[in-house]
Order: C-alpha cells, then structure tokens, then sequence
C-alpha cells in the first residue's frame, strides 16, 4: 500500500517503518515548510492548531541528515541542516552574519539582524528580526513584528503535539525578552525590556480593581513589563518573578509615536 507524505512521516516517527523508507517523505515537508506552504501551527477559526506531522518531519530530518562543512565567505559551518537561499528572490533581507536555517520561511519585507531564525519558524512580513535576535525552531511569528535586540524566542520541538511560541501580528517585544514553552503573546501586545514569560509565570492585570491571572498567554493589546510578587516560605518571604499588565493599546496609541508616548507615560522600557 502506498503511503501519503504526511502518513508516512507518522509512520516513520512511529517506528512502524524505517526512516529511510520516509526520506522523499520527509525532504517534501522540509521543501514546504521553507516554502511556506505548511506551517508547524496554523490558526483555524480563532485557535492555534498545531500540525504534530510538521514537527515529526523534522525531528526525522535531524536523524536522517549527515553532518557536512559549509562554507560563507570567510565564514566556516559545520552542521547538518543548510542555509536558507534565494533571499533575494524571496524579498528577505538578511544582514550578515545573520542566519535563516533551510526549513524555516519568512515573507517578504522580512529583515533578519546579526540574529538567528531556526528552523520549522515562520516569520511574518515587515517583521523585524533585531540584533542578536533568536526565533527558535518552530516558532510562529506574525506580521509587523518586532523582535528587539538580545530577544530569545524559544524552540519548542517535543513532544510534537506542544504548541510552539506563537507572537502574533503587531506584536514588540522589548530588548532581552525571553518567551518560552509555548506561551502565545497575541495581537499588538507590548513586552517591555526583560520581560520573561514561560508557560508557567503568572501574568497579571493589575489595571482594574482586582487582578487578574493568566498564564501562557498575553491577552492582545496588552502592556506588560517584568514585575515580581512575594510568596511565603519556610524560611521567610521572597519575591518571585511574574509579569504585570499595566495598560492597554488603543486604535489611538497604534500609530508608532503615539505608542512611544504612551508607553514613556507608563514607563515602559523598550
């Protein structure tokens, strides 16, 4: 019987068949994920669905890949996934030493920094990759972006069914932010500098009379900069790590200095 792609890449991942037997397989789904034809995670109908075939295919790619000397110039890579090409073709601006590995797609407009886009990531147009700036694999940035200097967007790889880190479109994330495991950051949200969320940290709306809590996920427009709470120990009280959401964009802050304004009223450090 013959196997679709995407069957016989769960099969492969599945032990039911070698990986070799799924190298065609596997080398179609790397094709179209640096064509930007599939995507790790997708939204369908207002939620992130994520493609658990997508990830497999690169998990497979790894083992099935040799390792090989590539040469830049005068810089030297030993690796076994290679470069992304036809930037240009693409409309992708890359400044060197910047890297996209092959398997990862940016649209047009996108500009990629000294930073790294790994791949399985998709980057939205007019999307700023800053200095120093990391998109880890898989991850799902949207349009219109910008990814500060020093900004670590996690890679969320295993299991295959996890959600990857998704910032959606509008999004700034402020210098030396870090978004890990999966936490989505949603439209035109704010991360002010240092900002640390992971699935776990609690993000709390401290704009109305009561907080309130969420985790993993900021809510679109929001406002956040790095805050702490105290929590009780055996030894005594210290202050955690959390993030506070301390205002809200508006169609009257969308407009770039508008939004400067507001956040310099707010104090947000960008």
């Amino acid at each position: 019987m013959l196997l679709s792609h995407r069957d016989a890449i769960r099969s492969a991942y599945a032990g039911d068949i070698a990986a070799e037997d799924a190298r065609d397989a596997v080398e179609w789904a790397i094709g179209e994920l640096d064509r930007g034809t599939e995507r790790v995670a997708e939204k369908v109908n207002g939620s992130w669905v994520v493609n658990e075939w997508a990830k497999e295919a690169i998990l497979l790619y790894f083992s099935l890949r040799r390792m090989e000397t590539v040469e830049v110039g005068a810089y030297e890579y030993h690796d076994k996934i290679p470069l992304k090409k036809g930037l240009a073709e693409q409309g992708v601006r890359v400044v060197p030493p910047g890297t996209i590995r092959y398997g990862a797609h940016c649209e047009p407009g996108v500009i990629v920094m000294p930073g790294y886009v790994n791949i399985g990531a998709y980057v939205g147009s007019g999307t700023m990759v800053d200095t120093w700036a990391t998109v880890g694999s898989c991850a799902q940035i949207g349009r219109n972006v910008h990814l500060s200097g020093g900004v670590g967007i996690g890679g969320v790889l295993e299991p295959p069914g996890a959600r990857p880190v998704i910032i959606e479109d509008g999004a700034f994330i402020g210098s030396r932010s870090i978004v890990v495991e999966g936490t989505i950051v949603e439209e035109k949200a704010v991360l002010g500098a240092n900002t640390v969320l992971t699935r776990s940290t609690p993000i709390i709306d401290v704009t109305g009379p009561e907080p309130v809590e969420y985790r993993g996920r900021v809510p679109a427009g929001s406002v956040v900069v790095p805050g702490t709470r105290p929590k009780d120990f055996p030894s005594g009280s210290y202050d955690l790590v959390c993030a506070l959401i301390i205002g809200k964009r508006t169609e009257a802050t969308n407009e770039k200095t508008a939004l400067n304004d507001y956040l310099r009223d707010l104090g947000v450090q960008l």
